[in-house]
């Protein structure tokens, strides 16, 4: 099981930007799938971007596509989530989670939270009008 650790949420206007970071513990993080979800009040979880081990694929929900990328670097074992021209609805909490299961055997890059299994505690991200 890999620790996770989110950070970089704020409050920021709509049209701004922030970066998250992701933190992951141990030598293991830079094998598996990472994804970043989020949460809004009253909402489910939803999908926002997944990234490969060696980060060349990534996948986005449409809702984020041309304004959020993810990337990582393995040598800190950090993804992050590079979030710009920023709207109220992409206020939520924001989780990044690990698919430490489907490590030597996932063919798809995992896009739904049942897919992952170390999650972090959150980040709250709001964006004001």
């Amino acid at each position: 099981q890999l620790h996770l650790v989110e950070s970089g949420g704020g409050l920021v206007q709509a049209g701004g930007s922030l970066r998250l970071s992701c933190a992951g513990s141990g030598r293991t993080f830079s094998r598996y799938f990472v994804g970043w979800f989020r949460q809004g009040p009253g909402k489910e979880r939803e999908f926002v971007a997944t990234i490969s081990w060696s980060g060349s694929r990534t996948v986005y929900t449409d809702s984020v596509k041309d304004r959020f990328t993810i990337s990582r670097d393995n040598a800190k074992n950090t993804v992050y989530l590079q979030m710009n021209s920023l709207k109220p609805e992409d206020t939520a909490a924001y989780y990044c989670a690990a698919d430490v299961s489907g490590w030597g055997s996932r063919l798809d890059v995992p896009t739904t939270p049942a897919d992952f299994d170390s999650w972090g505690q959150g980040t709250q991200v709001t964006v004001s009008s």
